[in-house]
């Protein structure tokens, strides 16, 4: 049920007032118009529709036209955005990318400081959730400078949502490593991992991550693959990996997908724990390698060190081990 209270954009004229469907009863007092304010002096991180353009919020429609500087990852879809919302982008348009922003963050807050509103949108979602902005954010902080954020869609979430596994508990692994072997060594790092676990994944490389999953967690951890999401063509699979990898074989998803795996349980955690290996073992181990495969001994204890992580995740001190190999050697 709507309220009686009108939408005005900052710094607009009376026609520009939005006014609700519903006509107040007379005897009911009316709300105070809201204003959507626009800080100065501010780094404002927004997050834009990660596919439907009517989760646009009117802070972000605001932030846009009166932002003084706009820093966009991708500046034609900054205007297409604007174009479709309806809004006349006011200020000074910068593209702002994985590849210039460390670069570019000082020169942007130097403005800031001067009292601009700098602006950081993504092409979708919300920036520095692998996407550009931890930089200028991590320069601000450095400053003293102010940062905000006006929040909104994220694919992580949404997903997260969706899928029906835990959400109390979750970790955001970001896209899944390109090549196999290294693909392969992450999955195996997490298969004690207990939260709730959310990827991202590209079309090209699904099937092939499918295969990796389904070596890493076998075929009855619960998952949730969505695509397309908040778009037309939603879509959430949902079932156990070994149901999801053979849909995916039989019909390959489309669009960018968000895959959501199910935490370890206590048997699956305990069973995939590594075991901790003594120093005196990964000297041996390192020993061996170094004869068998060739290679020096200082490069066989750094491969047996990374191989061996220890249950906290650091790893086992390699002078230590190299301590041991001499004294083995002598």
């Amino acid at each position: 049920m709507q309220d009686d209270s009108q939408v005005v954009l900052e710094g607009a004229s009376p026609d520009a007032t939005v006014p609700d469907a519903t006509v107040p009863d007379a005897t009911e007092p009316k709300a105070a118009p809201r204003t959507v304010m626009v800080p100065s002096g501010t780094v404002v991180l927004a997050a834009t529709p990660i596919g439907n353009v009517g989760d646009a919020s009117d802070r972000l429609k605001a932030l846009l036209a009166d932002a003084d500087i706009v820093a966009a990852e991708d500046t034609r879809r900054l205007y297409d955005l604007a174009n479709r919302l309806g809004v006349h982008v006011n200020g000074t348009v910068i593209a702002y990318h994985d590849h210039n922003e460390r670069a570019k963050a000082d020169g942007l807050l130097d403005r800031v400081e001067t009292g601009a509103t700098v602006l950081v949108v993504s092409d979708a979602g919300m920036p520095t959730i692998n996407d550009p902005g931890l930089a200028i954010v991590r320069r601000a902080i450095e400053r003293g400078l102010p940062v905000t954020c006006a929040p909104g869609p994220s694919a992580v979430l949404d997903a997260l949502a969706l899928s029906g596994l835990p959400t109390d508990r979750f970790c955001y692994e970001g896209f899944l490593p390109r090549k196999h072997s290294e693909r392969v060594q992450h999955l195996r790092m997490l298969q004690s991992e207990r939260r709730t676990i959310v990827f991202y994944e590209t079309p090209h490389r699904i099937a092939d991550s499918m295969d990796d999953l389904l070596d890493a967690f076998g075929p009855n951890r619960a998952m949730a693959l969505c695509r397309e999401l908040t778009k037309d063509y939603e879509e959430i699979r949902r079932g156990m990996v070994g149901t999801i990898r053979q849909g995916v074989v039989d019909n390959p998803p489309r669009g960018e997908m968000v895959l959501v795996i199910g935490g370890a349980s206590d048997e699956e955690a305990e069973a995939a724990a590594p075991a901790t290996l003594s120093i005196d073992d990964l000297a041996v181990l390192a020993i061996d390698r170094a004869l068998e495969d060739g290679v020096r001994i200082k490069d066989a204890i750094a491969q047996v060190v990374a191989e061996h992580p220890l249950p906290d995740g650091s790893l086992p001190n390699r002078k230590q081990v190299y301590t041991a190999v001499l004294a083995m050697k002598s």
